[in-house]
Parts: structure tokens; sequence; C-alpha cells
């Protein structure tokens, strides 16, 4: 059997989804110069990548979804074989929230092509179902719920961008809440910042926030704090390396107190500012840190 090219990132799978953005993704490996095939049966898969090896490809991407129908039932048997003739694959599986996809179908006017009844929730629930072996099997999991088109085409080049660069620890997004006001739903890590002495109960720490260089003398007056911080920072060196493993650069990092302004914010500034001296590309957010508490002055803050 003669040597084969596609390895890893020269040879992806597509799938996930239906209305996640497969399209769009595989559009967007196009820009990055893979010849791009959308919807074969999974059972001429192996034929078609040995075909493409022997010509001069360097970089396939194929996109399979459930409009395959009975043939989609053969995709485990299918990336086996890739595997056994040599082939490593990727498979990156596009994803979104199911409240985003029946909206998409709906603005799109589009039938879900598992809902025999009509009714696009029972699609996607049926679609979730047959996919979850394959999902587990994914390297890359793309979430589009919260992205635009434009967004998402600049996660898959950061995607390779970062895939190039040797030195990079991967992104990191520090971002501060209230518990109060919910918690992220997006986040990776969430720690609780509320066992800290709280800047609320200090009359002329109050009105501030976490930004404000008062109330962070304070907060990292404590040697709690700076132990706290020491060891998240220790924790995110060890974990990111592992989640890059696993296709997962980006990680969404939470610090909440009860409303978001005092110690939960100090302590993502400085985590902020701490890991991007130990090398990531970190951004930061401060989600409540402007709401009005003056309501709520009977609670913590």
């Amino acid at each position: 059997m003669a040597e084969q090219d596609f390895q890893n990132d020269n040879f992806i799978i597509v799938t996930g989804m239906s209305g996640a953005g497969k399209t769009l993704v595989t559009k967007c490996l196009e820009d990055q110069g893979y010849y791009c095939v959308d919807n074969i049966p999974p059972a001429l898969l192996l034929k078609f990548a040995q075909l493409c090896n022997s010509s001069s490809i360097t970089k396939l991407a194929i996109a399979i979804d459930v409009r395959s129908h009975n043939f989609f039932a053969d995709i485990d048997q299918a990336i086996e074989e890739l595997t056994l003739a040599g082939f490593s694959p990727q498979i990156w599986f596009v994803e979104a929230n199911p409240e985003v996809l029946v909206r998409r179908f709906a603005a799109n006017r589009r039938q879900h092509p598992l809902a025999s009844d009509g009714r696009v929730v029972n699609g996607i629930e049926e679609e979730q179902k047959l996919l979850t072996a394959l999902r587990s099997r994914a390297s890359y999991i793309i979430d589009t719920s919260k992205l635009t088109p434009h967004q998402l085409r600049g996660t898959i080049v950061e995607h390779f961008n970062q895939a190039s660069s040797q030195n990079s620890l991967g992104q990191v997004h520090v971002l501060s809440f209230g518990f109060k006001y919910g918690v992220p739903l997006d986040a990776d890590l969430i720690f609780d910042c509320r066992f800290l002495p709280n800047p609320y109960y200090i009359p002329e720490l109050k009105p501030l926030t976490g930004a404000h260089p008062l109330v962070s003398e304070y907060v990292f007056s404590f040697d709690a704090t700076q132990k706290f911080v020491d060891k998240i920072i220790e924790f995110l060196s060890f974990v990111m390396p592992l989640y890059q493993h696993e296709g997962k650069n980006h990680v969404v990092v939470g610090f909440g107190c009860t409303g978001g302004r005092h110690r939960s914010a100090a302590i993502a500034a400085e985590s902020s500012r701490r890991l991007s001296d130990a090398g990531f590309k970190v951004s930061l957010e401060h989600r409540d840190i402007t709401k009005d508490d003056r309501e709520n002055d009977d609670k913590h803050a």
C-alpha cells in the first residue's frame, strides 16, 4: 500500500447538525486550499480518498450529513475502513443550539431532512440521536449558535493560524459575571469568587468597580486571593495544551461573584494580565460590571 498523503489537517470530514453551517465551513476550507466535496455516500469515502490521493490533490475535505438518509448508517464503518487503509482524517462536527436551528429553518423556509411529520424540532431531536456517536469521535467541534457567518469564517482561519504556530498556547476569553444575572452558558470553566471578602461593604469602594485600582488593591490585599489566582494560572497552563490536543483551541473562563461588579471583575482583570504574560492569547470581558445595583442594596455585590 502506498504511503498516504492525507493525514490529520490534510484530510477533513465535515459533518454535524443540519442548519448549523456545514456548507459555510466547507466553503471556508475551500478558501484554505482544500478540494471540497459535498455529501457523498459514506460507502464511497475510501474509494474517493484513494482516487484523490493518487492525483495532484494535497488537501481534501468531504462534507457528509443525514441528507444521505440510509447511506448515513454506514459512516462509522466507512471511517474505520479509512483508518485501516492508512488515512487519518480529522472529523469536524458543526452544531448549534436547537432553538437557533429552529429559527434558521424558519427564516430560510426549509424543511428538516428528518422531519417526516413536518415539525423541525422533531427532526432536530432525531438527528441529535443519530449523530451522538459521531460527535464523540470529533477532533474539532464548532458551535455556531452565537456566530455570524463572518465570525465563523474568522474562527476557522484562526484555527489554521494556531495550528501553524508551534508557540501558540491557545486562546482564553476571560469573563467576569454576576451569579444573580445568570451563569454564562458558553463558559467552559467557572470559578466562584464569592468566598473572598466583599468590597461591596466598604462604603468608599461600593460605588466603584473591580476595574478601579482601589477595589483591585483591596481584593488582592488578602493572601487567599493571591493563592487563588496563582492556582488558576497554574491550572490553565496545564489544561490548555490538553484542550488543544483534542482540537479545542479556545476556552471561555468565567469568574463570578454575586453582582459581577467587584471581586470577579478585579480577579478577571488580573488573571487576564497574567495569562497574557504567560504567552496565551487573551481577551477580557466584564459582562455585568455596568449593571445598576441600586435596586439590590440588600444583596451582595
